[in-house]
């Protein structure tokens, strides 16, 4: 007989949400010029969480402005040493306001607590540390004797992980001696305002680090201003090439991170169990808003049956509801237009012939809800098997042989990542070797950490992020 799980819901008491932000300009927070405003959602409620600004160009115009007069007078010219002091300062109070951060992020977001305070929170105070250690070395780490900051960075981020793509973006850039404005993500907001407040709290000086809300209107000024030295963008293929499109010819330097349809490859001889585990977090982490998702299940075709029958066993088990909710696995899809986009997408994968299956769970009866399913009977012609649909939808494929696995893995214009479960190390090192993709987890999937490069080839994008190749993208050499 089974235990059902009392509610255990973590308190919203630890955050203060206020009415209404404006933008974070010059280390302060000041009301838009002409601009406007819209609503941040919470996705598990569809309740209004605050009114944020949407920063228009006079306001654009004054963030890059003070991020240049920042790195001219202050950052730019700062010795290493006491940028790491920075640095270290913003990674204790993270640490310190993690509780805080996580409550935020999970609200904002729709991501289960869990997830945001195991790995979002601890993974971003990580990265600042991490960073914090090399302003100081910089002219160890490769890209010459004596590197220089580029100037300003324009850096555009997503909503499915709000804070660590903040940090992901902000650390290199800041340990480098260049200044930001960034851009968070329209419905994701509210956490790089807080972080802004912690910017003030650790007396970072004015300008070094500006944060302007808005949508794609917003982002396009941002990444087009003539002032601009660097951009880096997270986000969709289609956004990524638009702005490779529009910086061509200029000085302009770009780092683009974008979408995935990653291969999570299982042969014949490897522990099942285990090779569920990973595949369940492989897609329903995050609800499946993660690029690098394990998207495409290449199962070895003799344990093919074995693989799904425990697949669909553990699938059952998922708890699917409250976002703030500790026992809960996967929380409310990110906004109404991800839920339409992920619908569309599984409705062509019945309609073409693939079979779905859903695990069988109670969905709330308010917010955006998917429950997580897997379709089998796919082949690489479907749309599910070829489009990115960042939602908890796992595609099934199988295979004979290991060269048929490597063939329908690289059968993608994606190149972000891939996944191999295997007993044999050799197979490992064979297979990875001919997987054309940035990331190749082995006997797991979707671990991260500062000190690793991440990033990928084709449709995927260009540059890494974090480790020592993370600093390359922030460095005149």
């Amino acid at each position: 007989m089974g235990f059902d799980y009392a509610p255990a819901p973590e308190s919203r008491a630890v955050v203060d949400i206020k009415g209404s932000y404006g933008l974070f300009i010059n280390g302060e927070f000041t009301p838009t010029i002409d601009g406007t405003t819209f609503k941040s959602i919470n996705p598990a409620t569809e309740e209004v969480l605050a009114e944020i600004t949407a920063a228009g160009s006079s306001d654009v115009d004054r963030a890059v402005a003070a991020a240049r007069t920042a790195y001219e007078t202050t950052w730019g010219r700062m010795p290493g040493a006491v940028r790491a002091k920075y640095l270290y300062r913003i990674a204790r109070l993270i640490a310190e306001r993690s509780r805080e951060l996580a409550v935020l992020e999970s609200i904002d977001n729709g991501k289960p607590i869990r997830e945001s305070r195991d790995v979002d929170i601890p993974l971003v105070s990580a990265h600042f540390f991490y960073y914090a250690g090399w302003a100081d070395k910089l002219g160890y780490a490769g890209f010459g004797a004596d590197p220089r900051p580029i100037g300003v960075a324009a850096q555009v981020i997503p909503w499915n992980f709000p804070l660590l793509m903040l940090a992901w973006k902000i650390a290199p850039a800041l340990a480098c001696g260049n200044t930001v404005v960034l851009k968070p993500a329209e419905t994701t907001p509210l956490t790089a305002l807080l972080f802004a407040e912690i910017c003030q709290q650790a007396d970072l000086p004015p300008g070094v680090v500006n944060i302007i809300t808005g949508a794609g209107e917003t982002g396009r000024m941002l990444v087009e201003h003539p002032d601009v030295d660097k951009i880096a963008f997270t986000g969709s293929t289609a956004v990524g090439r638009a702005i490779a499109k529009s910086i061509a010819g200029t000085r302009k330097r770009l780092t683009l991170e974008l979408g995935g349809k990653a291969a999570n490859i299982v042969f014949d001889d490897a522990p099942i169990d285990q090779a569920v585990e990973g595949i369940v977090n492989g897609i329903f982490f995050n609800q499946g808003h993660v690029c690098c998702a394990g998207s495409r299940l290449l199962v070895q075709e003799s344990i093919a049956p074995d693989v799904l029958d425990a697949l669909k066993r553990r699938m059952a088990l998922l708890r699917v509801g409250d976002p703030l909710d500790k026992n809960t696995d996967v929380g409310a899809i990110n906004s109404a237009e991800q839920l339409s986009r992920i619908r569309e997408l599984t409705d062509a994968g019945s309609a073409e012939g693939a079979d779905a299956w859903s695990a069988p769970c109670e969905l709330p009866d308010q917010g955006f809800w998917f429950r997580p399913t897997i379709f089998t009977g796919v082949s690489q012609a479907h749309r599910i098997a070829r489009e990115e649909i960042f939602g908890p939808v796992l595609s099934v494929l199988t295979f004979r042989t290991p060269a048929e696995a490597i063939e329908k893995a690289n059968n993608t214009p994606y190149g972000l990542s891939a996944g191999i479960w295997t007993d044999k190390g050799s197979r490992i090192l064979a297979v990875a070797d001919k997987l054309r993709a940035g990331v190749v987890w082995a006997n797991t999937f979707n671990k991260f950490d500062p000190t690793s490069p991440f990033g990928g080839y084709k449709e995927s994008g260009y540059g890494r992020e974090g480790g020592r190749h993370g600093l390359e993208a922030y460095l005149a050499h």
